[in-house]
């Protein structure tokens, strides 16, 4: 165990406000490709940049396009929870950890037993006809061909922040609130560049702001803590 290792161990057995604050490296170890990594899908070649067939003015004029893909890229029903996940919610059992907050919408932190998840960025597994708002789970989505519809013959939509539409301000509210009052902040698997969602860390105002990468993040002369490696890794070694 290296002595970031120990010191993040001893913060962890001392503290029973952690706020978790995670991104795509957190379900890379699953098997879900992180979007900014070397073989993530910025550095896939497709007849048009992600950012473009994930925006809302893709959705709206290429509609075929983006499902086809959204269920090829974004959907990954296969993954199962690693031990980042499920180390996480064993924090959360024992009441040291308050919430998990994440940019992720694979739905594998709930899946881990998770309870106090707070999805910035919403989830493939809540979808909604545009026309009469009926939710459909994700299957509807998936197992569709061309664009799902609802029995009232309107497009269901996957309940996912795309670009160009704005974050949902409950959910943005209460991740503030609890990243202010927590007494440590655990920033895993993220490069910290999506905004707004990466300026709520700036909110933290306690003393052990650890941040947990396998790359270096423009945070890291912020942070208390730097502890470089898989997640999975690191925070399966922590003993509760």
């Amino acid at each position: 165990m290296t002595k970031e290792q120990e010191t993040l161990q001893e913060w962890i057995s001392a503290s029973d406000n952690i706020v978790f604050f995670g991104g795509a490296g957190v379900s890379t170890e699953s098997g879900i490709p992180d979007f900014r990594s070397v073989d993530g899908l910025y550095h896939q070649q497709f007849q048009y940049p992600p950012e473009t067939m994930l925006s809302h003015s893709f959705y709206a004029s290429h509609t075929e396009e983006f499902f086809d893909f959204y269920r090829k890229k974004l959907l990954a029903l296969w993954a199962k929870p690693n031990m980042a996940h499920r180390k996480l919610a064993e924090l959360e059992q024992a009441g040291k950890l308050r919430a998990v907050i994440t940019q992720n919408i694979d739905g594998l932190h709930q899946m881990a037993g998770s309870r106090e998840v707070l999805e910035l960025h919403g989830s493939v597994h809540r979808n909604y006809c545009q026309a009469c708002g009926r939710f459909y789970p994700v299957e509807a989505v998936a197992e569709a061909e061309g664009v799902p519809r609802c029995a009232c013959g309107g497009v269901i939509k996957p309940d996912v922040v795309l670009y160009e539409e704005a974050l949902e301000g409950t959910v943005m509210r209460r991740a503030l609130d609890y990243i202010r009052k927590a007494d440590m902040l655990i920033i895993g698997g993220t490069s910290l560049v999506v905004y707004p969602a990466a300026g709520l860390v700036n909110d933290y105002r306690g003393n052990k702001l650890t941040l947990i990468n396998k790359g270096a993040t423009s945070m890291d002369w912020q942070a208390d803590l730097v502890v470089s490696g898989p997640i999975g890794e690191i925070l399966g070694a922590v003993q509760i």
